[in-house]
Order: structure tokens, then sequence, then C-alpha cells
């Protein structure tokens, strides 16, 4: 059984260097999005991997859920070169967070 994790940021949970390394993988991946698709509690983002490849989304996510530990990530990459997808979701509030954060 998950427990549900309350919906709020924790801005302090990384260092300053951390906080660097996390913007701009940020960056690089908000460039790397071909395509977003909208889900129930959440998006999918497709992301084009000659951008940005799986272990810097894997350490993008390894910082946002310390400080944003009530998202969701699954990363998927599809076989013979295929898409790579992350999806984004998580519990009531977190898709309006989401949207606001992803039109940026």
């Amino acid at each position: 059984m998950c427990k549900e994790t309350s919906f709020v940021c924790k801005l302090d949970a990384i260092s300053a260097a951390q906080r660097a390394r996390h913007s701009e993988l940020a960056a690089r991946l908000a460039d790397a999005v071909s395509e977003r698709r909208e889900l129930a509690e959440g998006y999918a983002l497709r992301v084009v991997a000659e951008k940005i490849d799986l272990a810097a989304i894997a350490e993008w996510i390894t910082l946002e859920r310390r400080c944003c530990p009530f998202l969701r990530f699954q990363l998927a990459a599809e076989p013979d070169d295929g898409p790579v997808w992350l999806r984004l979701t998580g519990a009531t509030g977190v898709k309006e967070f989401l949207r606001s954060e992803l039109s940026r």
C-alpha cells in the first residue's frame, strides 16, 4: 500500500550546488521534450534522447524527488531506440502544479 505524501515543496532539501545542477538538468529536459500528453493525474512527456540521456533524466528525478516528494515518476525507454517517456503524476493538486511548472 502506498501512503500519500502531503503536497508541500521542500525548497531546502537540496544544497545550493545541487540546486544549480537541478536547474541545469531541468533546462536540458525542458529543451528535450517533443510532446506532452495530459493524463488523469499529471502529464507524460516524450523526450528526445539525442538531447538528454537517460542518466541525466535519472539524475534530475533524484534531485526533483527530494524537493517535491509528492510527485510520482515513471521513466520508460521503448525498445529499438524507440521513444523515451517521462510520466509525472501524483495526488490531487499535482496536475495543476505541473501545468504551471510546464508552462514556464
